[in-house]
């Protein structure tokens, strides 16, 4: 079932009351322009308004409530509590040139079981509603912080909770946060039906495949939905999805030593990427440092630099574009793969 956001609500409430339709807006200005995030506030409205605006939404804009932040150099990550008395984890990325990036969470935890990842030692608890989603954003929003993108890329598989596409909708509206679509990134282990549903109708969203092995015996130990989406199925539809939108799709891959960074491995991924057609040119492969936690197995490890090296050499050498992602936040659990709703 469809749940209904906070900004939907709020419009059928100004109708219920007869208000004009420029209420609206001036509620959006508040939240979004000058950064009010509770409805008492709001003083250019009529004092019933802000009652009923808190009745029936709670005193706070925002539905999750910052429980704890870690900083780290260039790195922010905050701990919130969510309904049902349970935790998720946004991270912002400050780059040097002054851009900000946010990776968020879109379920709390995850029931896909990926064994190099913290988050999915958690298990499955729930989806998280499309304003649990983008309240994530508006916290960072509403203390001042510029939102230049976002990734998907959070605790949880983007494409396994249907509320993603609503999310992507507020988080585009442009009397809301007014993202560009080319600002958002989805990642996903390889979801076909959300992939489809991505093409259609978000096309110009960019598309992460995390493939980490080329391998489908291997794929499938690592990642065991491999065994429900093989690879080569998921190619076809990242294949279709380029063809329809003419963007450029990444192929992340996390470095685990001596299990899948060998030539082998690189001189399978380059197989699986070439000879795809016109569209070919449009794989990136982006590299990622493995990031150990102390609930992934001691048997990863990252690998070593000159393994990661000479396999950024054989990629160049079979004609495929691939970058080696920076590294930021490990040493306060807020990169890739070390979600895990920290108390």
């Amino acid at each position: 079932m469809r749940l209904t956001s906070k900004y939907e609500t709020i419009r059928r409430m100004l109708s219920d009351f007869k208000q004009p339709e420029y209420r609206y807006a001036q509620i959006m200005d508040a939240i979004f322009k000058q950064n009010v995030g509770e409805y008492e506030r709001m003083t250019i409205l009529p004092k019933f308004l802000r009652d009923e605006l808190t009745r029936m939404l709670g005193p706070n804009v925002c539905s999750i409530v910052p429980v704890k932040e870690f900083t780290s150099k260039q790195v922010s990550k905050v701990l919130f509590a969510i309904a049902g008395d349970e935790r998720v984890e946004a991270v912002r990325l400050t780059y040097e040139q002054g851009w900000k990036s946010y990776c968020i969470s879109t379920q709390c935890g995850c029931g896909f079981g990926c064994r190099f990842c913290a988050t999915g030692t958690i298990g499955l608890k729930r989806n998280l509603t499309a304003d649990e989603i983008t309240d994530q954003l508006l916290h960072f929003r509403l203390n001042g912080h510029a939102l230049d993108s976002v990734s998907f890329m959070g605790m949880g598989e983007a494409l396994a909770n249907p509320h993603i596409f609503d999310a992507i909708t507020i988080l585009t509206d442009p009397h809301l946060f007014g993202l560009g679509h080319r600002r958002i990134t989805i990642s996903t282990i390889g979801l076909l039906p959300g992939i489809d549903k991505l093409t259609r109708e978000f096309p110009q969203v960019n598309l992460t495949f995390s493939l980490h092995s080329p391998f489908d015996d291997q794929r499938s130990e690592l990642m065991p939905i491999n065994d429900r989406f093989p690879v080569r199925d998921v190619l076809k539809a990242l294949d279709h999805h380029i063809r329809h939108t003419g963007r450029k799709v990444y192929i992340a891959y996390i470095l685990l030593r001596g299990v899948n960074d060998s030539t082998a491995h690189a001189e399978a991924v380059a197989e699986l990427l070439r000879g795809r057609g016109p569209g070919e040119h449009l794989y990136h492969v982006n590299l990622i440092p493995f990031n150990s936690t102390e609930v992934t197995p001691d048997s990863y490890q990252q690998s070593d630099p000159d393994r990661i090296k000479a396999f950024v050499r054989i990629l160049k050498s079979k004609g495929i574009s691939v970058t080696v992602r920076t590294q930021f936040g490990s040493d306060i659990n807020a990169a890739c793969g070390q979600l895990y709703r920290s108390e």
